[in-house]
């Protein structure tokens, strides 16, 4: 099947719909540094969830979560935790609020709330634009492999060639792709700046829940009556030491895949993704698009509202459509072509499948909808890029009088800088999982220590702070050559040690953070943890202070909530396989979670 002459219409109605926003909103965008990076801060926090939610829906993302559908069934649900998804449930529970009473740009400028502006926190604002800007290049490197590999399948490089001037290899053929949709990206993002990326996300999302929904009841409908091809425990969520799964009867180049990926020993590999991901969500949001959400809402109570909105509207729609083309190409594997020069690519599920066995129409929502994805992805992620380099960089260091007439232009060329740089990294990129391991089991690891300390503990300083990240930036960068092969994650904890290492020596090198600076963070933004010495302060001076004693709270409403994105995420999987008991079972456990947080969260959300 092929695209038809109503799918590429919705296709052409969709790309032009997003050159008129940027158009149309350059005006608004151009009002000021404000209006440009964050909305002015006036855009409600259901519409800035919806746009979170989109850019997390990005088009790499889904290729590699189909493809761990694929081979690992019901377990793969565990996987993303390498992220961790559920650090959007400790945002959701305290640090969304946390952060947004700062009222900074980003996490760079946030530093100063809690560090001051000595000589020592420009070092530490060094650091975290160092890191945030690795990140970005990162992810716009893998949402660029992403969609040249998606786009290669639906528009075959035979029918392209004859219009090249030039030869492209195989292997590069995805890149040109890539080239070509991400400088079309480039155009809304850059033009029309976050007013015209969140009215973006919001029309993606609802081609997106439409076209998802139709996958999910079009793969309901093909598996009544024909059982799935699968091995012994692929219907299980729950794992033991071992994986458990055996494919070698069925496909044996999926056992192959499992030991590429090296998620074997399966409860090892769980421990240490929730080791990992409990310290990565404690640490708060990376410097990124998420963030740059979070401090673009109205207020801290929208905040809360706002990252808790972003697991609901995206887990369900995201997961019926990634259960739905699992059971299409488990049902028709032998009419999928998964060949690739270096073997089997399970990652080209998702496109495979989709132009395999969709219909027209839905087939036109579904790629406009995940052409969409990269597109909201790149530009929340560009938008975060360019919000460090004019923000953090131009403005800070260079030309701290900056008119808004120079900012804009400023953002123009930087936006045109970051996507060029972005294509290059693309290029030395050999797979969607080779970059995402490297950034969310390295990169990552690096950021985790410092980025806790600054919330929990009084003594930790700008000295602290710099020393932590650059260690951990450092140990990211060398380590994949130091343990070539070996998977990222299971390198963390040395990361980590380093990264503690770093961050104690620095902080007992320089002495504390001034005494004033620490009482209007501790009064401003209400952390509870190591704050002893500053709350007895802060109460000599307002005996009436009450410090924040919401710690068992947040932990225990942190707890139920991981349940139930668990929920959120199994319940699609559970419907489309039409397992009923489990299905019931789940649905029961996410309404009594339900009625307990309106009670325990929502009845106490506070600015």
């Amino acid at each position: 099947m092929k695209l038809t002459w109503l799918d590429i219409s919705i296709v052409l109605l969709y790309l032009g719909s997003m050159v008129t926003i940027g158009w149309v909103l350059r005006k608004k965008a151009r009002q000021n540094k404000e209006s440009y990076l964050m909305g002015g801060k006036s855009l409600p926090w259901w519409l800035l969830g919806l746009s979170d939610a989109s850019d997390m829906f990005d088009i790499s993302g889904t290729m590699w979560m189909v493809a761990l559908c694929f081979i690992y069934g019901m377990k793969s649900i565990w996987i993303p935790w390498l992220w961790p998804v559920f650090n959007q449930v400790f945002l959701m529970m305290y640090l969304s609020k946390w952060l947004r009473r700062s009222n900074a740009t980003t996490g760079a400028e946030w530093l100063a709330t809690r560090f001051g502006k000595d000589r020592k926190v420009n070092a530490s604002h060094i650091s975290v634009v160092v890191f945030a800007l690795l990140g970005c290049f990162g992810f716009l490197a893998y949402g660029f492999v992403g969609l040249g590999k998606f786009m290669e399948i639906f528009i075959p490089w035979s029918s392209v060639q004859p219009y090249f001037p030039f030869h492209v290899s195989p292997e590069y053929v995805p890149h040109i792709y890539g080239i070509v949709f991400t400088l079309f990206a480039t155009f809304y993002s850059v033009i029309g700046g976050m007013h015209s990326i969140v009215l973006g996300d919001l029309i993606k999302y609802i081609i997106l829940t439409i076209a998802c929904i139709a996958v999910g009841v079009i793969a309901i409908i093909r598996l009544h009556g024909h059982p799935l091809s699968v091995p012994e425990g692929w219907h299980n969520p729950f794992f033991g030491k071992q994986l458990g799964l055996d494919w070698s009867k069925i496909i044996s180049d999926a056992n192959k895949k499992i030991a590429e990926d090296g998620f074997s020993p399966f409860g090892f590999f769980f421990m240490m993704m929730l080791f990992k991901g409990v310290f990565a969500s404690l640490a708060g949001p990376a410097p990124n698009y998420d963030m740059q959400k979070i401090l673009s809402t109205r207020s801290p109570k929208e905040a809360s509202k706002m990252t808790g909105f972003v697991s609901i509207v995206l887990l369900p729609i995201r997961y019926a459509l990634i259960i739905g083309l699992t059971v299409l190409a488990l049902l028709n594997y032998n009419q999928l072509n998964l060949s690739s020069p270096g073997g089997t690519d399970f990652e080209k599920i998702l496109p495979t499948a989709i132009i395999q066995f969709i219909p027209a129409g839905i087939m036109g929502l579904l790629f406009t909808g995940l052409l969409g994805a990269f597109m909201s992805t790149f530009s929340g992620t560009l938008n975060a890029a360019q919000a460090y380099v004019v923000n953090d960089i131009y403005i800070k260091y260079i030309n701290p009088k900056a008119t808004n007439q120079q900012i804009i232009r400023r953002n123009y060329a930087v936006g045109v800088a970051v996507v060029l740089l972005s294509i290059l990294l693309g290029f030395f990129v050999k797979n969607v999982n080779s970059v995402l391991q490297w950034i969310v089991g390295a990169l990552y690891g690096g950021y985790i220590a410092a980025n806790m300390f600054k919330w929990y503990w009084w003594r930790f300083n700008a000295n602290g702070f710099f020393w932590g990240m650059a260690s951990g930036i450092a140990a990211a960068l060398v380590f994949p050559y130091l343990f070539a092969g070996q998977l990222p994650l299971y390198n963390w904890p040395l990361l980590f040690l380093i990264s503690v290492v770093g961050s104690i020596v620095g902080t007992y090198t320089a002495k504390p953070t001034d005494m004033e600076t620490l009482k209007k963070f501790y009064v401003s933004v209400r952390p509870w943890g190591f704050w002893k010495p500053v709350q007895l302060l802060v109460q000599q001076e307002n005996p009436a202070f009450e410090p924040n004693r919401r710690f068992s709270l947040d932990m225990f409403n942190v707890v139920i909530g991981i349940i139930a994105q668990c929920c959120l995420t199994i319940l699609p999987m559970y419907l489309v396989l039409w397992m009923k008991l489990p299905f019931l079972v789940t649905a029961g456990i996410l309404l009594v979670i339900i009625i307990i947080l309106k009670k325990t969260w929502w009845a106490r959300l506070e600015n």
